[in-house]
């Protein structure tokens, strides 16, 4: 049978860790029991540099089940798709094939049985996939909405309603640890490594305990890490922008000059200073996008370390 590893990411988890544990330890017995997989099967919890006692309470629950609750102390903090690949690939030599979930138990655990079927039947990344957003808000559901359309538009391609909720065969992390690139976004590299994948169905839950990670900001910020790290698209629009303005300077250079020939031409400051300050609005825009790209190609050439792992918590 395989040895499963569930990877879970925690930042400041201190209300959910312990009910995070129970809640995938059950998972864990079940599946045993049903003989799906391994009886070395544990669950590998990463505390990304929590200011909580997040790691206090890993320790705590490696103590009292060690064969099961392992944990991955990184060294501060590095952001969540980071301290998700410092898991995966601290995982990936100890197990057969690894599932990621967030602490917060807003993903339906109940449906890693399913993943699992599907890996034995062959897929080697199966997605978890939500149905409905019935339990955000109305500003909550239009923004995600609006933030999988817009990364579709500019050129990322990623699974629709489908965040870090998903099953990796051993060989599918080993292709993923080939993408070495800081500016990191798992859930736009995962269906690029090309094998053979599958979907899971679940209902998402309201967070019981603890605070959300990702706010608007955040999930702002994730979207242009993405859009950049997968996609010159926008590079590709503003030289668009930059044709349509050229073609409209056109027109109106054409009309000026036949309102000069034609005596029809009235001195406008209005319409003047509105000119400039466009043109200078978009100039600025266009450059402060290509700078975005160039400092990410600056921290990309450096080749820093991602992450570093200060201590690890095994048998």
């Amino acid at each position: 049978m395989d040895k499963l590893a569930i990877v879970v990411p925690c930042y400041n988890e201190e209300p959910m860790l312990k009910l995070s544990s129970e809640a995938l330890r059950g998972v864990l017995d079940d599946l045993i029991k049903k003989q799906k997989i391994s009886e070395d099967s544990f669950v590998l919890f990463v505390n990304d540099g929590s200011k909580d006692k997040t790691w206090d309470l890993i320790e705590e629950e490696h103590a009292l089940y060690p064969s099961m609750i392992k944990g991955v102390k990184l060294a501060g903090n590095v952001g969540h798709q980071f301290a998700l690949t410092a898991g995966l690939l601290t995982a990936k030599d100890m197990s057969d094939v690894t599932i990621s979930i967030d602490a917060d138990l807003q993903d339906d655990v109940s449906v890693i049985e399913e993943m699992i079927d599907k890996f034995h039947e062959g897929k080697d990344i199966v997605y978890g996939v939500r149905k409905k957003r019935k339990t955000d808000t109305f500003f909550k559901r239009t923004t995600a909405q609006a933030f999988y359309k817009f990364m579709k538009l500019m050129g990322a391609k990623t699974v629709y309603n489908h965040a870090d909720f998903r099953l990796m065969s051993k060989r599918a992390v080993e292709q993923y640890s080939k993408y070495e690139e800081s500016n990191l976004f798992i859930r736009g590299i995962v269906p690029l490594i090309g094998y053979e994948t599958d979907s899971v169905y679940y209902d998402r839950k309201e967070r019981v305990a603890g605070e959300s990670k990702y706010p608007l900001k955040k999930m702002i910020a994730l979207a242009f890490n993405g859009i950049s790290s997968l996609s010159v698209k926008p590079i590709t629009m503003i030289t668009g922008l930059g044709m349509i303005i050229i073609l409209l300077s056109i027109c109106a250079a054409i009309y000026a000059l036949v309102s000069y020939t034609n005596g029809n031409t009235v001195p406008g400051w209005t319409s003047l200073i509105l000119s400039i300050w466009f043109i200078g609005g978009v100039q600025l825009l266009c450059i402060g996008l290509i700078g975005q790209y160039i400092g990410k190609i600056y921290l990309e050439v450096k080749h820093r370390p991602r992450y570093n792992i200060e201590k690890i918590l095994s048998d």
